[in-house]
């Protein structure tokens, strides 16, 4: 009697539990150092976040759940973190996100520690790491008005590859590329429903950076092969790979404006242009961009001097760039030389690729390009730890998997990429389907004109652009590092989803 009323006490007092399939890696023996990730499994913690003053409880569930083969097979296991307010009756009036971050090859962990869920990075009020490491209380999370569960594709975080009875893994092919990425998330997704019992909820997809290429197709996918309806795709600082392999006269003259806008942060504009706002000068620069600019660079070498050289000047106005430096580039600057060339006669700094808020110091003054990426080195400063900790210390998911902030997902295929066409196709069928995008002005890798350009071209007959929305911030690629960012861009998705919720509504255009 006293073993069970002690197990019972164990019960009752432990606020953690573990459901696995197989072994947990919680039970594993001190020392036994446990390499393979449980393909599915389950734990549970209750907690609670302040958003807004309000106290909001919610159960955070840390897991893998498998990716099967049409046989049965199980061929990988994705790890996932899912938040759910507990304080809400009615889950199908109940929004839910399914979040992504790119890459590809990218786990799922900096929106997830560090924009929407309920805990965020310990870090400075424009985004530099801080010691100790560790997360906070996200007073600004969109926990509030919808569940969130973070995915980690293939190979990132914890998400693993499965052996097969032989020994063998399967296919990369089957996960690694633009079409199969799509395919197999897609499937997870229905499975990840249908296990929470969502199917009812407004459902949403966000993904960053390649996350922008990943929810574009998964809209698509869902809708026409998975019959599952969106209400809205939001994408954060997109990238659109079928814009940035186009050629200069596109992808140059799209990302021009974004040089303006970095170049008025360091103060590198003349006067008549650094003493407007920045939000004041981009309109005209966008206009260059896309009406001056952009023939221009269609012209190649037939262009003639005088057209050449006064492009050239503009060029300069609105970059801080020489007019000298911009015609040894046949007009054509690109980005990369654009972080090495700004501050290299004022500082011989260079500046970050997916922020160029921030600096860094090369080797030499000279070439075409940084060394290194100065923001990047700075966010896996602060992130690495902090997602570590947190995962096993306070939601209390214990492996000695190693968690892939970057994974081997080499070679990716990205032929017969049409997510673009796939988006307009869910929006056109599905009268629900609105898009949010939300990007950075000083985003110097999917530029915030690059995804103005995207938008532009989602729909070409212009009859929803009513349902495609834009938002910048001043800041880079994870806007949502700088505090005032932070909130202003939860506020944009709150907003987003009290737009798209449907009241009733029914499905039909008028």
């Amino acid at each position: 009697m006293k073993k069970l009323a002690l197990t019972l006490c164990l019960l009752i007092t432990v606020s953690v539990f573990a459901q696995k399939d197989e072994k947990s890696p919680q039970d594993e023996a001190i020392g036994s150092f446990n390499r393979s990730i449980d393909i599915d499994s389950k734990v549970v913690t209750q907690n609670k976040v302040t958003i807004k003053g309000k106290v909001i409880p919610y159960t955070a569930t840390t897991g893998t759940q498998p990716v099967w083969n049409a046989e049965g097979e199980v061929l990988a296991t994705l790890f996932y973190t899912y938040y759910k307010r507990n304080d809400i009756k009615n889950d199908a009036a109940r929004p839910i996100i399914v979040s992504f971050n790119g890459g590809p090859g990218s786990a799922s962990v900096w929106m997830h520690v560090a924009y929407t869920g309920p805990r965020v990075l310990k870090i400075d009020d424009e985004g530099y790491p801080v010691q100790p490491y560790g997360v906070k209380e996200n007073p600004h999370s969109i926990l509030d008005v919808a569940d969130i569960v973070y995915v980690n594709p293939v190979n990132t975080g914890y998400s693993r590859m499965v052996k097969n009875k032989d020994g063998e893994y399967p296919d990369k092919k089957l996960f690694f590329g633009v079409n199969a990425d799509i395919d197999y998330l897609s499937k997870w997704i229905t499975t990840f429903m249908s296990r929470n019992n969502r199917w009812q909820s407004p459902k949403y997809i966000i993904g960053e950076s390649y996350g922008g290429t990943r929810v574009m197709g998964l809209a698509a996918t869902l809708q026409n092969s998975e019959w599952m309806y969106l209400n809205g795709v939001i994408m954060v600082s997109p990238a659109d790979y079928q814009a940035m392999g186009s050629d200069p006269a596109i992808s140059t003259a799209m990302d021009f404006p974004y040089m303006a806008a970095t170049a008025w942060h360091h103060n590198m504009l003349p006067a008549e242009l650094q003493s407007q706002d920045l939000t004041e000068i981009l309109p005209e620069v966008e206009a260059f961009a896309i009406n001056e600019l952009m023939p221009a660079l269609a012209k190649g070498g037939f262009i003639t001097d005088q057209e050449r050289n006064a492009v050239a000047a503009k060029m300069a106005h609105y970059s801080g760039l020489s007019e000298k430096s911009i015609l040894q580039n046949n007009l054509d600057v690109t980005p990369r030389f654009f972080w090495k060339e700004l501050l290299r006669d004022k500082t011989g700094q260079t500046l970050g690729r997916l922020d160029s808020r921030y600096l860094g110091i090369d080797k030499v003054l000279t070439g075409d390009s940084p060394d290194y990426s100065a923001e990047l080195t700075s966010w896996l400063h602060s992130f690495t730890p902090a997602i570590n900790y947190y995962l096993r210390e306070e939601l209390n998911y214990k492996t000695d998997v190693p968690y892939s902030m970057f994974g081997d997902v080499r070679p990716w295929d990205r032929t017969n990429n049409t997510v673009r066409e796939g988006l307009r196709q869910a929006m056109a069928q599905n009268p629900y389907l609105k898009v949010l995008v939300q990007s950075g002005y000083y985003d110097g890798a999917t530029t915030y004109s690059a995804a103005k350009y995207t938008l532009n071209q989602i729909d070409p007959s212009g009859q929803m652009k009513d349902r495609l929305m834009f938002k910048g911030y001043r800041s880079g690629h994870m806007m949502y590092l700088r505090k005032e960012d932070l909130e202003k861009a939860n506020d944009d998705i709150r907003t987003f989803i009290k737009n798209t919720t449907t009241n009733g509504r029914p499905a039909k255009y008028e």
